[in-house]
């Protein structure tokens, strides 16, 4: 098990596409959005994986990760989704420096325009630079968690 510490904010600018660095397809369901057992299994380009997430407790929260083929996670999203909605998103990667990296999702169909980044932290009190096309923090607003996007 590891914990998962990240940050997570509204997008005001596009800004943050002539800093990419790398560019990634995902698509995602959740097979349940219990807050003490999140589960959701991800397409992510030609990857897939199942992840289970426990609840939050500010920024920090436990994760399960693991590789699964593709064609169980496609099978998985087609027939297992509790919420009815698939997530299809593509994510831009800009380094943050001192070992970050912003993870920009730009959200389509049902949430086209909405975009959201994040950051992972290796330590709560982990500092970092927020860059101009970053805005409101949205970390504890549970609205903008990918479990509660795949239920509107």
């Amino acid at each position: 098990m590891s914990k998962e510490i990240e940050r997570k904010y509204l997008v005001v600018s596009d800004s943050y596409k002539e800093l990419a660095s790398e560019k990634h397809h995902i698509v995602q369901a959740y097979l349940s959005t219990r807050p003490d057992a999140t589960v959701r299994v991800r397409l992510f380009d030609d990857k897939a994986f199942l992840t289970v997430k426990g609840r939050n407790k500010g920024a920090v929260r436990d994760e399960w990760e693991y590789p699964i083929p593709p064609s169980d996670a496609q099978a998985m999203i087609e027939r297992c989704s509790t919420e009815g909605h698939v997530i299809e998103k593509t994510r831009l990667i800009v380094d943050a420096g001192m070992g970050l990296k912003w993870e920009i999702d730009e959200f389509h169909g049902h949430h086209q325009g909405l975009i959201v980044a994040e950051i992972e932290l290796p330590e709560v009190d982990t500092s970092y630079t927020l860059p101009d096309f970053i805005g409101e923090e949205v970390t504890d607003d549970p609205r903008y968690y990918n479990s509660s996007l795949a239920g509107l």
